[in-house]
């Protein structure tokens, strides 16, 4: 038998399983320090930041079969007890072997378009708190220091987007450790940000903030193909999105619906409303405008943050049964929903899930499922608190609480997708002993 060890090894690794599908069965249990995928032999290894980590993977696996996108993988201590990884970025020279450190050193390769400090945000903040940002110009090209706030952090966000693309087709990050132990920001701008002190003059113009790191002058001169203009709203959706998907989209979505406003129609009418409208939709994108249409009482509009929102929804909801009936989910020849007395805005709204952990909200997007995941539930709260709560919905197969980083979470596993589909609906964004729980689907084939 092999003895324990850090490092996992994953057999029946299919061309269709990606990296991140591993992680996210591997990330429950702790943080993967590295990943390597063999894909020659259809296997992968992973390296936990510790042997306990990996042991309790190992034990929860030996109860329930893991399985990624239909396909049943096997988990097995390595007989190695370390990996060492090759900088593909880099010449083929050997990684840095620097240690795992919170501030990682991004590199952007093939940047096609401007890259600040908002856009570096918003791709990196969904893996954790991010404290500072500071961008450079550097001979390797256009860089990026950024310092998490732990640890745990950065070596998730360096194993997510290594090697992802900030746009379609361009932008590659190439992200290694950092030997810096804390990065000193002078001036809040676009291209240096404490985020934990926001009081921090702007910088002067044709001034460099960051003389210490490099010259980031060049940088403004990039515009983007076509000279079409890209507002910030755009840049930050598409690093989202590019972010989340890396270089290729889901099967079946195009990225070119311009088309914001989607009609749905065969509605129980006895049944939905408004917010269970909201509650379903959100999980493709913000919500702006929710409308019943009274002259057809089983349609209604919804008019989503922009047009890929739009798509993620139609694609992934044409079909779906609620409350017993089968939804029609198509565009509609309205351009939005005008704002009136009888149309409920949503814009403004907390609960509108692509405010914040954007990347991770599209990573999630699937059609529903069986499975539905709860989140932000109170630290003490029991199966049979939680069975009692969503039972009215369907019959309820399995369940499991745990927790991740301190808070309680669990999964749902319903009879079939109807029942789980009508639980979010109607019991998303619900209070539970103060807490606003959130609910989504699962990709996970059982508990």
């Amino acid at each position: 038998m092999t003895e324990p060890s850090k490092v996992i090894h994953v057999r029946n690794v299919g061309q269709e399983i990606s990296e991140n599908d591993l992680l996210q069965l591997l990330q429950p249990f702790g943080v993967v320090t590295k990943l390597v995928m063999l894909r020659a032999k259809n296997q992968a290894l992973l390296q936990m930041y510790d042997i306990s980590s990996a042991a309790s993977a190992l034990q929860y696996y030996s109860n329930v079969q893991p399985s990624v996108r239909g396909r049943n993988v096997y988990m097995q201590f390595s007989s190695h007890q370390e990996l060492t990884t090759v900088d593909q970025g880099s010449q083929g020279r050997k990684d840095q072997d620097l240690d795992p450190n919170r501030i990682l050193l991004a590199t952007i390769h093939h940047m096609l378009y401007p890259i600040t400090v908002e856009v570096l945000h918003q791709v990196f903040s969904p893996h954790g708190f991010v404290e500072k940002i500071v961008t450079f110009q550097k001979s390797a090209g256009f860089q990026a220091l950024i310092q998490y706030q732990s640890l745990q952090c950065a070596v998730l966000a360096r194993n997510t987007l290594q090697g992802r693309n900030i746009y379609d087709g361009c932008c590659q990050l190439d992200i290694q450790y950092s030997n810096l132990n804390e990065l000193q920001v002078n001036y809040n701008n676009d291209r240096s940000r404490d985020f934990t002190n926001p009081s921090l003059p702007s910088e002067q113009r044709g001034r460099s903030s960051q003389l210490g790191y490099g010259d980031a002058g060049g940088l403004y001169a990039l515009h983007p193909s076509g000279g079409r203009a890209v507002t910030m709203a755009q840049m930050n959706n598409a690093a989202a999105v590019a972010a989340a998907f890396g270089s290729g989209l889901p099967p079946g979505i195009s990225g070119s619906n311009d088309r914001c406003t989607i009609l749905v129609s065969n509605l129980n009418t006895d049944k939905v409303d408004e917010d269970k409208l909201f509650n379903l939709f959100s999980m493709y994108g913000n919500i702006v405008r929710i409308k019943l249409l009274h002259n057809k009482p089983d349609h209604a509009l919804v008019e989503m943050g922009d047009g890929f929102q739009a798509e993620l929804a139609v694609h992934f909801l044409k079909g779906v049964l609620l409350f017993g009936k089968k939804l029609e989910v198509n565009y509609s020849k309205y351009s939005n929903i005008t704002p009136a007395q009888d149309a409920h805005d949503y814009g403004g709204s907390s609960l509108n899930r692509f405010n914040r952990n954007a990347v991770k909200n599209y990573r999630y997007c699937c059609a529903p499922t069986k499975m539905i995941h709860i989140s932000t539930l109170p630290q003490d709260i029991t199966e049979d608190e939680l069975i009692s709560h969503l039972e009215e919905h369907g019959t309820i197969v399995s369940t499991k609480i745990f927790e991740v980083n301190g808070k309680k979470q669990a999964l749902i596993l319903f009879e079939d997708e109807e029942q789980a589909t009508e639980a979010l609906v109607c019991k998303h964004a619900c209070n539970i002993d103060g807490n606003t729980i959130r609910i989504s689907f699962s990709q996970l084939q059982s508990i």
